[in-house]
């Protein structure tokens, strides 16, 4: 990692403030845009972009979804960040620099960040900048699907900046997201004569078990292959032996992954493999200068750098991704301002690699 960056402001414009961005993420945090409701977020979003005059549309993902994209001249530069959150919703509480509730850093707060960031170019004489939110990151990014309509609209941009709570690091790169569901089956039979049936639960287990023990592989950039067993289900009642059982498990793959393969090799006779979606992991560009860090999540980004010619995609933003999805949801002014800056740096550095 390399050590922190300082960055320099400008007196000219009250973006950069700790108020100004607090007072905004408030305003936006006060709209429920849980996954599916993303559009009752638009009228407070769209006071934040009349107020930085931007060019506004719309962009139709589902009934009642939309994206949105704002410009400031020809863009030469993409900020991006979702517009949905996680339920439940949280409504904002502020106390003194400190906004909590739901979105705060995941990612509203993001939002005016990146607006901030934007607001502070322009009164640096910069020009040329987009900027898009897209609906459904949290589930099954629709939004950054459809967003790829917009391709031919950025086509002018040399890089893109997604936004996420990244602690103000630039992300080294994301791993991968790989679903499985693992079925075994038995026999059925009456829980008082067992010797009749097969139970399809501990051969499930005892597979489970033995991908435990299985050696994390680990990569510099993207941090350590991890897994998680997020349901379990077998049988249907207590005094039955289970006929069918099964596990879903998600799994933050790194390049090359053996994860799949291993699946397979220690499942029992009995036992079968489904491969439900798989994102391969990325790695994204370093940025000299600027600290870096691996990232436990997975992201948008993928799907944003395709939406610039270069595909140069830097993930960061304020904000710890600790606390995103939890109660304790929250940032601070001091964790806007110093992402603000960092973005207003990393905007000019893209922009003097490649001047108009």
């Amino acid at each position: 990692m390399t050590s922190p960056a300082t960055y320099t402001t400008s007196p000219r414009t009250p973006a950069l403030s700790q108020s100004w961005l607090l007072d905004r993420t408030e305003a936006l945090c006060r709209a429920d845009t849980t996954t599916g409701r993303e559009d009752h977020g638009l009228p407070a979003l769209r006071s934040l972009l009349r107020e930085l005059g931007a060019a506004i549309e719309l962009q139709e993902v589902a009934p009642g979804r939309h994206n949105v994209l704002a410009t400031w001249g020809v863009p030469r530069l993409l900020f991006s960040t979702h517009l949905d959150t996680v339920p439940p919703f949280l409504p904002p509480r502020r106390q003194g620099d400190l906004l909590s509730g739901r979105g705060t850093c995941d990612a509203k707060g993001q939002i005016t960040a990146q607006l901030g960031a934007i607001h502070e170019l322009l009164a640096r004489g910069h020009s040329g900048f987009a900027w898009l939110g897209v609906v459904g990151e949290e589930t099954d990014s629709i939004g950054a699907a459809a967003a790829a309509e917009f391709a031919p609209r950025l086509a002018t941009c040399t890089a893109a900046i997604n936004g996420e709570p990244t602690e103000n690091k630039l992300a080294t790169g994301q791993r991968g997201a790989l679903q499985l569901r693992l079925r075994t089956k038995g026999l059925a039979a009456h829980s008082g004569t067992p010797e009749l049936g097969r139970s399809a639960i501990w051969p499930l287990l005892d597979w489970l078990q033995r991908l435990r023990e299985v050696p994390t592989a680990n990569d510099a950039e993207l941090g350590p292959e991890v897994w998680n067993l997020g349901m379990l289900h077998g049988g249907g009642a207590p005094n039955v032996v289970p006929a069918n059982a099964e596990a879903s498990l998600f799994v933050r793959s790194l390049p090359d992954s053996q994860f799949l393969a291993r699946a397979r090799e220690l499942a029992p006779a009995e036992g079968a493999v489904e491969e439900l979606s798989f994102t391969p992991p990325e790695r994204f560009p370093h940025v000299p200068g600027f600290p870096h860090a691996p990232v436990t999540f997975g992201s948008d980004a993928p799907r944003v750098r395709q939406l610039v010619p270069t595909r140069r995609i830097a993930l960061c933003g304020p904000g710890t991704i600790r606390v995103a999805h939890t109660l304790d949801e929250h940032i601070t002014g001091t964790e806007l301002r110093t992402g603000c800056e960092l973005l207003v740096a990393l905007a000019e550095n893209f922009l003097q690699s490649n001047p108009s």
